[in-house]
């Protein structure tokens, strides 16, 4: 049986885009005929569900309770479906519930996805806990989304720095400069030296959309509308390109 593909989307600071970038991704996954399933490991607060307008019946922290009890029986009992192509593995309805679920059980709950989807996406917090830890210690690749904000551009630096220091390479960077398309504090020269590591992928001020709380609202994912590939060629190909990168190194 075949092993799915396991991605983590991270960040360094709150409000970059990682949700929507994560579920851009899995639109485009779809598109290519894989079976995704999105992780939302942002325990507390997490938004997977809630963007894509799903009530869950079940959460990650249901899994956990009923393997700890020995009621689980499959996995596919904890998801809640969105299409034919993709499902989600919801984050604790109850953020009290979070603080229950440890974070020896990302192994179990990863090893137990890989076998039931082609890719698996994970929605993290921007916080270095051991949950989050545990996890980029555990998937075939990180991809980290951030802007061009003072703020963020400090967090990335430290979290570059703590990541060469303790080996990791299987990441990818994205500047997503459709969060602040009107602000142009530094150019792209200035950032790669300001968090000392280098730029892969731009999604462009180009990819802002003025009505993104009502695509929320009604659980749309951008990639899978039929006019994204050309109302937002240049940031669509660019996604692609991500994925397409990711797909050629884990098979290689």
């Amino acid at each position: 049986m075949n092993k799915g593909i396991t991605i983590c989307i991270s960040s360094a600071k709150g409000g970059v885009g990682k949700t929507i970038t994560t579920l851009n991704l899995a639109g485009l996954y779809e598109i290519l005929d894989k079976k995704v399933l999105i992780i939302d490991f942002d325990l507390a607060s997490g938004g997977i569900c809630a963007s894509l307008n799903r009530n869950p019946r079940k959460s990650i922290y249901n899994l956990v309770d009923d393997y700890n009890n020995n009621r689980y029986k499959e996995f596919n009992d904890y998801v809640t479906k969105y299409d034919d192509k993709i499902d989600i593995l919801a984050s604790p309805k109850d953020p009290r519930q979070a603080s229950k679920i440890n974070p020896k059980y990302v192994e179990l709950i990863l090893d137990k996805a890989v076998f039931n989807y082609d890719i698996v996406l994970i929605d993290t917090s921007h916080e270095l806990n051991d949950f989050n830890i545990f996890t980029m210690d555990l998937v075939d690749k990180i991809v980290f989304v951030m802007t061009n904000d003072p703020l963020d551009l400090k967090n990335m630096r430290s979290l570059m720095s703590i990541l060469k220091d303790v080996n990791y390479n299987n990441y990818k960077v994205i500047l997503n400069e459709s969060i602040y398309p009107f602000r142009k504090y530094f150019s792209l020269y200035d950032i790669k030296n300001i968090i000392g590591n280098n730029i892969d992928y731009v999604i462009s001020k180009d990819f802002y959309i003025k009505n993104i709380d009502s695509i929320i609202m009604k659980g749309d994912i951008i990639t899978l509308n039929p006019k994204a590939a050309s109302t937002f060629s240049k940031d669509y190909t660019t996604f692609m390109q991500l994925i397409t990168d990711i797909y050629k190194e884990e098979v290689k």
